[in-house]
């Protein structure tokens, strides 16, 4: 894979976002209700390297937050506490967010311990949310409409032993104007659920700091899809993260088989010019 050069897309984006955000959604098939514009063109530090800093006191969480509507939380600190304090990997935590169809989480900073992050039931919008301590998971898409679409737009993600967002239900999910830094996965769909569903997965106009294990992984006998593109990767001058890798699924709760890594067009979806070593 050829080294290419960094592109100049922070003078870009100086104008124009707005079009720009949505002219490259609509190249994915995101258009109308399933992209959220309203106050997503600046969120703090997106795809910059610079982290917000969490404004007045935190807030403990004991119990998870069920939101409904929008939820802005001011960049404020969110943090669990009793059952919500463990900061292990135990798959079967709640989490400190729970977001129901069609709800909006945003400008929020999650603490440690996160507990599960935050769960998508349905279609959501996660706007501008930092992780500063992913536990066992930034955040699950649970939705079981095909057409359910997720959304994160801008924020980060630091520390995840394993995966940022896990992908267990049905529709599509869009990552974009993200970074993470120090990962397992940035987006997998789930391998082994007991109801497995076709998914579409996007990952636009992102920052990947090692290290990282891969990018996105996706299972191939499922039907998934995973588009990458404008992905720039720190700190991998071998360039030994996986940017997509396909699996082999399953509903027995085994373990996924890997089948294969890199671009084929039709699981993987990219080429080298989307890639951007930096």
């Amino acid at each position: 894979m050829a080294r290419r050069a960094p592109r100049p897309t922070r003078h870009r984006r100086k104008v124009g976002v707005r079009r720009a955000v949505l002219a490259g959604l609509a190249a994915f098939g995101l258009t109308g209700s399933a992209v959220v514009v309203s106050g997503l063109l600046a969120p703090a530090g997106a795809a910059t390297g610079a982290w917000p800093e969490a404004k007045g006191d935190d807030i403990p969480v004991a119990r998870t937050i069920e939101v409904t509507g929008t939820y802005d939380g001011g960049l404020r600190r969110f943090h669990g506490t009793g059952a919500l304090g463990s900061a292990g990997q135990d798959e079967d935590q709640d989490p400190v967010f729970v977001l129901k169809d069609g709800a909006v989480l945003k400008n929020v900073v999650l603490g440690s311990p996160a507990a599960d992050g935050v769960h998508c039931l349905g279609s959501c919008t996660i706007q501008n949310v930092w992780w500063e301590d992913v536990g066992e998971d930034a955040a699950t898409f649970k939705g079981t409409s095909p057409q359910a679409v997720y959304t994160v737009y801008g924020g980060g993600a630091r520390k995840a032993s394993d995966k940022v967002f896990q992908f267990n239900g049905a529709g599509k999910l869009v990552v974009t104007r993200f970074q993470a830094a120090g990962i397992g996965k940035l987006v997998r769909t789930c391998g082994n659920c007991k109801k497995q569903y076709q998914r579409t997965v996007i990952v636009n106009d992102v920052d990947i700091t090692a290290p990282a294990q891969s990018i996105v992984g996706v299972n191939a006998d499922y039907g998934d899809t995973a588009a990458l593109r404008e992905i720039r990767i720190h700190g991998d001058p071998r360039q030994k993260i996986k940017p997509c890798t396909r699996f082999q699924g399953n509903t027995t709760g085994e373990e996924p088989t890997e089948l294969g890594t890199g671009p084929d067009g039709t699981t993987c979806r990219y080429t080298d010019a989307d890639l951007f070593y930096e």
